[in-house]
């Protein structure tokens, strides 16, 4: 059974901090706060851990450092719920993959975003408030549920849904946002159900690059700009939503838009737009196009690109056969990706998993990401039920296994439990094979390696795909990619520097393609805050926007 483990400095038989309590938890154990305010930094990597208020509201939790997130979690699966979290130069609560569940908090911060869910992450979000900090949530390239939550007084935009995500934020409140209350960019089919949206400094709702989102009924009101915004390209509904007091248009389509406005006022009794429901078959040609088109836009990847449209190009033609009464082969949509990190195999499964589904070959896009620790028990009989139980939560969509290859090496003694894992998966993918499409993703020469772990696993996969390296010129357009989609500009002499940097960096294991360019500019915000602080006076709009050439060599001198 876990444990809990109670926190109360100064009481006799308590723990007196987070850390002590961390550094006595074992996986699966609660951490119960005694009410009180805490200031401590928590960084947890690879844990599985409940963090507790003993009463909700009553622990307070503040930053001791202003150079790291008051609460990280990378890789865990994670639970908080009561906590008051009060953060200053980095995020509240920053979620690096694996999954998280935060009810009933309150997390503010000074400059950054007040929450952050990154790297494939998971998160359900709920009854918590977020007040203050440049933006209040941003999720990137994660799957997040938004219900019942307030995000007040945010300095530019209050959510952020962008690259690769799909998160539903519902029956919410949005007031006081100096730019957008809600923007979503490369967001795919996410959705904003039951929100009310009010006092921005700009749109109330702005949807942006390729995203299709579904919109319905949401009261947008008192906004400085228009009351939804929907860019060229933007598919998507808007549905039953009351729009008042806002910049006229009150939803203004730009030219190229493909999305549908359904007249209604919100119902509270009407059922919203954006359930899910299976495809039974059917298929959905212009969200196939429109997928393609989404996969054509990402930077590099030809030979990516190719191999994908020509599984899909086989996977319509059989349909069409199917309809003809022709015979039809069995094919597998079980795929190898293998490259090094940081080029866009998570991305490309992603939206491989959406088109599976709108070719109705799959009855959802729903994408579930594990890593060995998400498969591996920790006894005899238990990595066959921990296997079974990832897999099926992942049926109807997509199990991407990242850095599969670890299954089929020797851990601490656990190597046999490893292999259960890759025989349990085995099966399920051949008796299940109709229902899931299961990718499993790494270096190239290591997941050689792990497809020899069983006689019949290399059979089971369709084709093994290669993620090249990206090459200097593509990661200077992958920053600018990066730069616009965060709302900052490249100062044109910042290009070629750029350039001479990519093109000298170490490209050995650790070399990480686009994760290095992140990390880049995020060095470049960090050097660009300083340098602004510093001037004496507030930064015009276009100082905030803008990283120089001075912000780039300082975060140079500051990585090495």
């Amino acid at each position: 059974m876990a444990r809990t483990l109670f926190v109360a400095p100064g009481q006799r038989g308590a723990l007196g901090s987070i850390g002590e309590a961390l550094d006595a938890a074992d996986d699966g154990a609660t951490i119960s706060l005694a009410p009180g305010e805490y200031s401590e930094t928590v960084d947890l990597r690879d844990r599985s851990i409940t963090i507790t208020a003993a009463e909700p509201g009553t622990v307070t939790i503040s930053s001791s450092s202003r150079d790291a997130p008051l609460l990280r979690a990378t890789r865990c699966r994670l639970e908080l719920h009561g906590l008051v979290l009060r953060a200053t130069d980095e995020p509240g609560i920053e979620v690096r993959g694996g999954r998280a569940k935060i009810t009933g908090c309150e997390v503010s911060t000074e400059q950054a975003a007040a929450i952050s869910i990154v790297d494939g992450a998971d998160v359900e979000l709920s009854g918590t408030k977020v007040t203050g900090g440049r933006y209040g949530l941003v999720i990137e390239e994660s799957d997040g549920v938004v219900d019942r939550c307030e995000f007040r007084d945010i300095a530019d935009d209050g959510v952020i849904l962008r690259l690769g995500t799909r998160a539903t934020v519902r029956n919410s409140t949005l007031a006081g946002c100096g730019f957008r209350g809600i923007y979503l960019y490369q967001a795919g089919n996410s959705g904003v159900e039951r929100c009310e949206i009010s006092q921005t400094g700009d749109a109330g709702i702005s949807v942006a690059d390729q995203t299709s989102p579904t919109i319905s009924e949401c009261w947008i009101h008192d906004t400085q700009g228009v009351g939804i915004s929907v860019g060229r390209g933007c598919g998507g509904v808007v549905d039953s939503c009351r729009v008042e007091n806002t910049a006229p248009p009150g939803v203004l389509l730009a030219d190229g838009a493909r999305t549908e406005v359904r007249e209604g006022e919100p119902d509270a009794a009407t059922p919203h737009v954006g359930a899910a429901a299976a495809t039974s078959g059917r298929q959905d040609l212009e969200q196939v196009e429109k997928l393609l088109a989404e996969l054509d836009g990402m930077i590099g990847l030809a030979g990516v690109k190719h191999e994908v449209r020509g599984l899909i190009d086989e996977l319509q033609v059989n349909e069409w056969r199917r309809s003809e009464g022709l015979s039809v082969g069995t094919v597998s949509n079980h795929l190898v990706f293998a490259g090094a990190p940081g080029t866009g195999k998570t991305t490309v499964a992603r939206t491989y998993g959406e088109l599976l589904r709108a070719l109705g070959v799959l009855p959802n896009g729903k994408f579930r990401e594990v890593s060995r620790r998400d498969l591996v028990g920790q006894y005899i009989g238990h990595t066959a039920e921990k296997a079974a139980s990832a897999f099926d939560e992942a049926r109807g969509g997509v199990l991407f296994i990242d850095e599969a290859y670890a299954l089929s090496r020797s851990s601490a003694g656990s190597a046999d439990f490893g292999q259960e894992a890759i025989d349990t998966l085995v099966k399920l993918m051949e008796d299940h094979r109709d229902e899931i499409a299961v990718i499993v993703a790494g270096y190239t020469g290591e997941m050689v390696e792990f497809l020899d772990a069983n006689p019949g696993l290399a059979s089971r996969f369709a084709k093994t795909i290669e993620f090249e390296n990206y090459s200097p010129e593509q990661l200077v357009q992958i920053s600018r990619h990066i730069a616009k989609g965060e709302d900052y500009v490249l100062d044109d002499d910042v290009d070629s520097a750029l350039l001479e940097w990519f093109a000298h960096i170490e490209r050995d294991e650790n070399f990480g393609n686009a994760r290095e360019a992140r990390k880049l500019l995020e060095r470049m915000r960090k050097s660009q805050s300083s340098r602004l602080r510093s001037l004496g006076h507030r930064p015009s709009r276009t100082d905030l926007r803008t990283l120089t050439l001075d912000d780039l060599l300082d975060a140079v001198r500051s990585e090495g």
